[in-house]
């Protein structure tokens, strides 16, 4: 892999790699992001992120909600597949936000600077007029060379992320496993209660648990008939392998 840019600073070392036509962000070690402009849809963990988007219609996912940078895969695949108006992305990490602008060709997006606790509280104290359609929680940091969640999902948590979420908005929170997923603030009774759509997708390739919710219910059926036949779970000849099925 050829290096295209490093920096150390007094906690961190970033560089970013190529690896065939792909560009990589590498954090401690930590890999942390992928892009490939030519063929974005490759079976990645970041595509999993994507795939529960297409459980409703494209035309009514407007505002976005990403929580959580990185090189900015995400953003960039939302961009490619859903076109919404409006994208927000969320690091507290400067130079996650360099990256994503530079050598991942994020455009077109608000890119803010900031602790996504703060940014949340601040977003709650607005108008609903300004609640999103799809909010991405994918906060992670590293221990020891390891990614890990960087804010515990707890229920107040959990509960100030639906808070951002419109009346038919989507939720889409990452997981370093399934057993961390289920001990979260998403399973409690009183989260739990205000919920009618609630689903899990996994990826034989990584330990990660994506956790998928909604107030309104959400149909399989529904995401199969939408979604690119690159992810689509009912296609054998998918690059994406998913597991995905309701959480009861």
């Amino acid at each position: 892999m050829a290096l295209l840019w490093q920096k150390q600073t007094a906690e961190s070392c970033y560089e970013v790699r190529t690896h065939g036509a792909s560009v990589r962000l590498y954090s401690n070690g930590v890999f942390h992001s992928q892009w490939n402009p030519r063929d974005p849809l490759k079976g990645s963990l970041w595509e999993l992120l994507l795939l529960p988007a297409f459980f409703v219609p494209a035309e009514q996912i407007r505002r976005v909600l990403v929580l959580g940078v990185g090189g900015g895969a995400v953003i960039r695949l939302i961009q490619q597949f859903l076109a919404p108006e409006e994208i927000v992305g969320v690091d507290i990490d400067r130079n996650h936000l360099h990256v994503a602008r530079r050598f991942f060709g994020v455009k077109g997006a608000r890119l803010e600077c900031a602790d996504a606790r703060v940014f949340v509280d601040d977003q709650l104290a607005l108008a609903e007029s300004a609640r999103f359609d799809l909010v991405i929680d994918d906060l992670f940091g590293h221990v020891d060379g390891i990614a890990a969640r960087a804010i515990d999902a707890d229920i107040t948590w959990c509960g100030k992320l639906l808070g951002l979420l419109n009346t038919t908005g989507l939720l889409v929170s990452n997981f370093a496993s399934r057993k961390e997923l289920l001990q979260s603030g998403w399973r409690t009774g009183a989260i739990r209660q205000q919920l009618k759509g609630c689903w899990t997708a996994e990826h034989p390739g990584y330990n990660n648990c994506i956790g998928i919710f909604s107030r309104q219910g959400l149909s399989r059926r529904a995401l199969t008939s939408r979604a690119p036949a690159p992810l689509n779970p009912e296609n054998p000849q998918r690059r994406l392998e998913s597991r995905l099925r309701p959480l009861r």
